[in-house]
């Protein structure tokens, strides 16, 4: 079934980006959005729109508004869809807090904001702003997708199908994702705060009464700063980093890169952080540039990624020749014009290719012209 459901989705964005191509520009509205757009979408994740026991249209809310589309798995709501017109941004905080307000209110853990080429998906449940509670998006606009083979927008549109709300994908995903952000944040405040209860944790499991707290707080903001990107917009002083682009022009910070982008992009970002540091701990420098963020080591750039909307962008200095014809994440980009160093583009939108991205970071580490 999900193979079937794959080609499904892989054919209606065929379609959809001709459909895209031919009305581009040309003020779609609301309801024309939906019927040429969204429901052949939505037929394509095997929802059926025309029963009201699976799909209900105009779902009421508390305030006597509604809801464009509520979709149901034995017969109760387990995702809301708000539509908005072809073109729309999506951006506004208003529309955005009044979908997941919504799905909060009745108790609906999932909802969807789209324009019917851009799905943002949000956890409605979530202990943070509305904006905040975002945790991917996918697109089928090519420029907007850019780098993500057909394979990889078809697998993150899959979410969203009736079978994978089903089988519990979206609960799991965003558990790990928010989770793992949650514990991050919790860490870099023990790590950089060193509360006394966390220090004698870890000087008894040293079991050294030679060493003192005051060293062992010293030695956790080392240990943490060297291998984990600063707070945004606070840039790390034990992890060095540069702070003019080439033209020397004002610096960048982390902020710049991973400001509105959904949180499982976020934390895409920081695990390859986590992994170009762990190659070489206290010696893996991190720069960010205006469009990318490099990671080197003696100066050599062995890693660059750009944050998407909907995934990562990495280039890494390997052979191109060497790519399997099996990893669809990977292209050889030596004659195409990019962003970064190196000519090998890896396009990484979830926790299984990160996995698979790191052979590639590491080869291209091991090319380094230096001896660590």
């Amino acid at each position: 079934m999900c193979e079937d459901i794959m080609k499904a989705i892989a054919k209606c964005i065929e379609s959809l980006r001709v459909q895209l191509e031919r009305h581009h520009g040309k003020g779609m509205k609301e309801y024309p959005t939906r019927t040429i757009f969204i429901d052949p979408m939505l037929q394509a994740l095997n929802w059926d729109v025309r029963d009201p026991d699976e799909v209900e249209l105009e779902y009421p809310t508390v305030d006597g508004k509604s809801v464009d589309y509520a979709m149901k798995i034995n017969r109760k709501v387990v995702l809301l869809v708000e539509a908005k017109q072809l073109g729309d941004p999506l951006d506004d905080v208003k529309a955005i807090t009044q979908i997941v307000g919504y799905a909060a209110n009745d108790g609906i853990e999932w909802c969807v904001l789209t324009n019917g080429v851009r799905y943002k998906v949000y956890r409605a449940s979530e202990r943070a702003s509305a904006p905040e509670k975002l945790l991917f998006e996918a697109s089928i606009e090519p420029r907007e997708s850019e780098g993500l083979s057909i394979e990889q927008v078809c697998a993150q549109l899959n979410r969203l199908s009736k079978d994978s709300l089903a089988e519990g994908v979206l609960d799991r995903l965003g558990t790990e994702i928010f989770t793992t952000g949650k514990v991050r944040k919790a860490l870099d405040r023990l790590f950089t705060e060193t509360p006394g209860n966390f220090v004698r944790i870890v000087r008894k499991a040293i079991d050294d009464d030679s060493v003192t707290p005051s060293q062992i707080q010293q030695a956790l903001r080392r240990l943490w700063h060297a291998n984990s990107p600063p707070s945004s917009g606070v840039e790390s002083k034990a992890v060095p980093t540069e702070r003019h682009d080439r033209r020397g022009k004002s610096g960048y910070t982390e902020a710049h890169h991973i400001l509105g982008k959904p949180t499982e992009v976020v934390e895409l970002y920081r695990g390859l952080d986590r992994l170009c540091q762990d190659l070489a701990p206290g010696k893996v420098t991190r720069a960010y540039k205006a469009k990318y963020v490099t990671w080197a080591v003696d100066h050599w750039i062995f890693c660059c990624a750009h944050l998407q909307q909907g995934g990562l962008r990495v280039w890494v200095k390997t052979d191109p020749k060497a790519i399997d014809a099996s990893q669809h994440f990977a292209r050889d980009v030596s004659r195409v014009g990019h962003w970064g160093t190196g000519d090998v583009e890896l396009a990484l939108n979830s926790v299984e290719r990160l996995r698979e991205t790191e052979a590639f970071v590491r080869q291209s580490f091991e090319r380094a012209p230096r001896t660590i």
